[in-house]
């Protein structure tokens, strides 16, 4: 196993089902604190990737494949044998790989923002972004992330949202190296032929204001993985969860009860 188990902190609250949440390219744990709320009916839990938060930047590259492996080794070691899985973006990608490969372990599956492999334009840049990282900093790329990231409505609020600072103090604190890292895993990852093998129920949620090539991807997701549910999320771009989390509470506590 290329990417060690044991540097992963689990951060759990509430009682109920496990509900695991994989957060996006730069973020960390605190990603998911604005839909605390759930820990009323489900056990929240969230970590940290490789090369954010607390999580160490680990000495080679990696793949998605091993972010998957890695989450569970973390979950078994955990004693965690069954659990909804939730991803946005970066974490998205991870879930699905996970969704695929670890079957009996994945009760509900819900993708968020994410795609099962990026487009040829955006591949190429990937690597221009880990570059970037690694010569001035992860904080560096926040206006370009900020645009993708929020409405326009959104940014233009005063004062500023504390979601927008929340995600500038997170991005302040990520190493370079461990969001290059995590750029060149997202480059390279290509899901495409694993859709099919997602089992879980599986709810597809994507941002109304999103980027035309991640509604494109979550219409794919919604078509070719099994039984799959599409909802787009009214006012959101791609950081949907910090836009809209209310929305997106209420749109998860209506999947994950209506199957349990």
């Amino acid at each position: 196993m290329k990417l060690d188990p044991t540097s992963i902190r689990l951060h759990r609250r509430g009682h109920g089902p496990a509900l695991v949440m994989l957060h996006c390219l730069g973020m960390d744990h605190h990603l998911w604190d604005g839909l605390g709320g759930l820990a009323d009916t489900f056990e929240l839990i969230a970590y940290d990737f490789p090369g954010h938060g607390e999580t160490p930047v680990p000495p080679t590259g990696y793949e998605i494949e091993d972010l998957s492996e890695q989450l569970a080794a973390t979950l078994k070691l955990a004693g965690i044998a069954r659990a909804h899985v939730m991803g946005i973006s970066l974490g998205g990608l991870v879930a699905q790989h996970f969704a695929a490969t670890n079957p009996t372990v994945v009760d509900r599956l819900v993708l968020c923002d994410t795609t099962p492999r990026y487009g040829d334009d955006a591949r190429s840049h990937w690597p221009v972004r880990a570059a970037a990282a690694r010569q001035g900093g992860t904080a560096s790329l926040l206006p370009a992330v900020e645009n993708v990231w929020f409405t326009d409505g959104f940014r233009a609020r005063s004062p500023v949202p504390p979601e927008i600072l929340l995600v500038r103090d997170t991005f302040a604190r990520c190493p370079g190296e461990g969001y290059a890292l995590a750029c060149e895993a997202l480059g390279a990852a290509d899901l495409v032929d694993l859709a099919g093998e997602i089992h879980a129920p599986t709810l597809v949620l994507c941002g109304s204001d999103e980027a035309l090539a991640f509604r494109e991807a979550a219409e794919w997701l919604g078509a070719n993985v099994a039984g799959a549910k599409l909802a787009y999320i009214p006012d959101a771009a791609h950081a949907s969860v910090l836009e809209q989390p209310a929305w997106v509470e209420r749109a998860l506590r209506t999947f994950l009860q209506n199957y349990a």
